[in-house]
């Protein structure tokens, strides 16, 4: 497809003076700004045919921006930080923080309300959400009412340049409805405006989901014919394929919205965006850098620019949100990452075996081969070991290897001041404490204490009676892991089966497991068997990839595994530094990061500015069509067919995979398939609250993922949350609005 590459770039207007609002019940809450202190009328602006394309870039730009000048200073909306405040930011962030895909280390104001899924009608999130979405809807109207054929007409406005407007008022429109659409899916039922209302003459009438659901689909079928076709407009603007796909989206979701079924509708008119000329972008990660304008995927995008549109929202806040720990800005084309955004557990999963990472209890190690010791204490069950303390037939072990009477082992103490002693056997027959604390054995002697909880390496010389204790912290190391043989490469303790793991980028050499960042305690593997030795031989990669590696420590033998992962290039974790589970949500590195968007070209040039991205948002893009096609088949739509979805199914996992790796078969192709390939191919790209509702997942206990409710095993939530409130305080000034259920 010929697709006009050219990035359209949206000028901070201050000579150009719009009426601003048209919600008379919001005028206190939103407190709307001129967009010049010396306020030129409407009719100064629109008398002037050189002006329109600049307007018609002011509506482009509530997407983008959040004021006149960039990247504050002049609000278009007072009341919230403009960063926060930031339309995409604000659409982001209802979609992605109160679902699986995201959580922010951030406590401002109520946005922990976002990811703990429990919010009122007083939350200014929300509410921010809710009044940029009627911002740009009224500044739509005010040009679509200005670009009438009356309008024009009285101005004298003919030509060539008439036909160009005429075309702005069609996009204008698709910019309502688009607005709409989100008002449709997050707030349902709410006030109701056009260019047909009078501005401030009355309080808005609220208008019921099903009219709103019409009324926005009329809208897109009257315009689909009036807009340009596919790729015939600048990069950014929206042509019949963005209608297409508003269209698409609200076929899809219908169910949820008017509990009626149209998926048909949605096949339909995913073919026609199929049919259009849009192709996969061969490479993945490239439609999340900062030269993704030039892909051939992209369908409508919010357009970035570090220098001509800055702001503190959009890909800006998405790409210096995530970066954070032991991440590298430089790597990420930034000046700094502002520590905020991972991902959960339950998401990694959709990537990573959580049964591998995460599995149950398992048995403790044996070691019949070798003599051994045992190490009863009052640690046992907080670590795992058995279900009650001080249980020598039930305690972790120490193996003497070379039958010496030097026995060693590892044992995992969970809480401080944690006690035990060394028995001979599963029995308290023969026993050792040590009575002064100094390091020597005495028969029955007192409990040993370790002060500080931890992975312990436990060395006993029954030959004179001597022990010793070294706390250790693995990683792996060489030059085939991320830092060579310079810097660890940092694994992460799993309590439930007491293995160290990790997740690694390997490259081609080898790489051995060494404790605490230093070579006194080293493993490596002499005989290529799996089988660990002390300063032992380094371990080959046989080839480059991604690794799951485990070794398990305890009682002797000393084991390892290293799994290679298929190769999905979606999964774009970044796990150095960072746990799986996320105890903590304000804590960075609790949670695996994101390293998906960066401000760096695909050719490895940074951005035009390391604060400000250029990196543009891809609102919709071809793999979420293949996506939609498939699920609205599934759902029984009609106009597709099974074979064709499959194929789209595997035509993005095989740009995925590289290949034919990650295809599946006709039988793997469910809904339960679908809704976790849509986590994989579209996450951080604000579609995933939408689709766990639709998939009857977002409230429900059928799927749970860390902190949903409040609690960090997940909960069911009230299914209220499937939408949001109205905004307390607008429902308070408009008599005309009733709140939504349960707020």
């Amino acid at each position: 497809m010929q697709v006009m590459k050219t990035k359209i770039y949206i000028p901070f207007i201050s000579a150009i003076a719009i009426v601003l609002f048209a919600f008379a019940s919001c005028v206190n809450d939103l407190n709307t700004l001129p967009l010049d202190k010396d306020v030129v009328t409407a009719e100064d602006v629109y008398s002037k045919p050189e002006n329109y394309i600049n307007v018609l870039a002011k509506l482009y730009a509530g997407l983008a921006v959040s004021g006149q000048q960039g990247p504050a200073g002049n609000n278009d909306l007072s009341g919230l930080d403009e960063g926060f405040g930031q339309y995409l930011r604000a659409y982001w962030y209802a979609q992605e923080l109160p679902t699986d895909e995201a959580v922010i280390a951030w406590n401002d104001g109520n946005l922990r309300n976002y990811q703990e899924t429990n919010w009122s009608s007083n939350n200014e999130f929300i509410a921010n959400m809710y009044y940029r979405i009627f911002y740009q809807i009224s500044l739509c109207n005010e040009f679509i009412r200005e670009t009438t054929d009356e309008k024009l007409d009285d101005r004298g406005i003919s030509g060539s340049i008439r036909t160009d407007i005429g075309l702005f008022h069609n996009e204008a429109r698709f910019l309502r409805a688009l607005s709409y659409w989100h008002a449709i899916d997050m707030f349902g039922s709410v006030p109701f405006v056009t260019e047909d209302n009078l501005v401030g003459s009355s309080f808005p009438e609220q208008i019921t989901r099903a009219d709103l659901f019409t009324y926005i689909e009329n809208e897109l079928l009257e315009i689909e014919s009036l807009l340009e076709s596919p790729g015939q407009v600048d990069y950014g603007r929206a042509d019949q394929a963005a209608a297409w796909m508003v269209l698409a989206k609200l076929y899809l979701n219908a169910e949820v919205y008017i509990n009626q079924n149209r998926y048909t509708d949605c096949i339909t008119y995913c073919n026609k965006i199929i049919n259009a000329g849009f192709t996969l972008e061969p490479e993945y990660a490239h439609l999340f850098l900062a030269d993704n304008h030039r892909s051939d995927e992209i369908i409508f995008t919010i357009t970035q620019d570090g220098i001509n549109t800055k702001t503190w929202g959009g890909t800006t806040f998405i790409i210096h949100a995530a970066v954070g720990g032991s991440m590298d800005p430089a790597a990420f084309g930034i000046d700094g990452g502002w520590g905020g955004l991972r991902a959960t557990p339950q998401f990694a999963g959709k990537f990573l075996n959580l049964e591998t990472l995460r599995s149950a209890r398992i048995p403790l190690k044996a070691a019949v081969q070798y003599p051994v010791i045992y190490v009863p204490g009052n640690y046992q069950a907080a670590g795992g070991y058995s279900t009650g303390d001080w249980a020598p037939d039930a305690a972790p072990a120490l193996a003497s290897v070379n039958s010496d009477n030097n026995f060693e082992g590892y044992i995992y103490f969970a809480a401080n001041n944690a006690e035990y002693k060394f028995t001979q056997n599963p029995n308290w027959d023969v026993n050792w404490g040590d009575d002064n604390a100094d390091g020597t054995l005495e028969p029955n002697g007192a409990n040993l204490v370790l002060a500080e909880p931890g992975f312990y390496r436990i060395k006993v010389n029954l030959n004179n009676f001597s022990y010793s204790t070294t706390r250790t912290e693995w990683g792996v190391i060489g030059d085939a892991t991320p830092g060579g043989w310079d810097t660890d490469t940092n694994m992460e303790f799993n309590p439930e089966t007491r293995e160290w793991q990790a997740v690694v980028e390997l490259g081609s050499g080898s790489f051995k497991f060494r404790a605490n960042d230093g070579w006194d305690i080293n493993l490596g593997d002499n005989g290529e068997n799996g089988t660990l030795e002390y300063d032992g031989a380094n371990i080959a990669v046989g080839e480059p990839g991604r690794y799951f590696i485990k070794l398990a420590l305890g009682t002797p033998d000393y084991t390892y595994t290293i799994e290679k992962y298929a190769s999905d290039s979606r999964s774009m974790f970044y796990t150095n530094g960072q746990t799986l589970e996320i105890d903590n949500p304000f804590e960075f590195t609790s949670g695996y990061a994101i390293a998906k968007w960066k401000n760096v070209t695909s050719g490895g040039q940074t951005g035009s500015d390391l604060t400000h991205t250029d990196t543009d948002f891809p609102v919709f893009r071809l793999a979420d069509v293949y996506l939609m096609y498939a699920e609205a088949v599934l759902r029984g739509g009609t106009g597709g067919n099974a074979g064709t979805a499959l194929n789209y199914v595997n035509m993005v996992r095989e740009r995925a995979f590289g290949g034919n790796g990650g295809n599946i078969a006709a039988a793997d192709l469910t809904l339960d398939f679908i809704i976790d390939e849509r986590a994989r191919e579209l996450y951080w790209e604000a579609h995933r609250r939408t689709d766990l509702i639709r998939f009857g997942r977002f409230t429900t206990a059928d799927y749970l993922w860390s902190w949903k409710g409040a609690v960090q095993e997940g909960r069911a939530i009230d299914p209220k949350f499937n939408i949001f409130p109205i905004p307390a305080a607008d429902v308070i000034a408009n008599p005309n609005l009733t709140q939504n259920p349960g707020y």
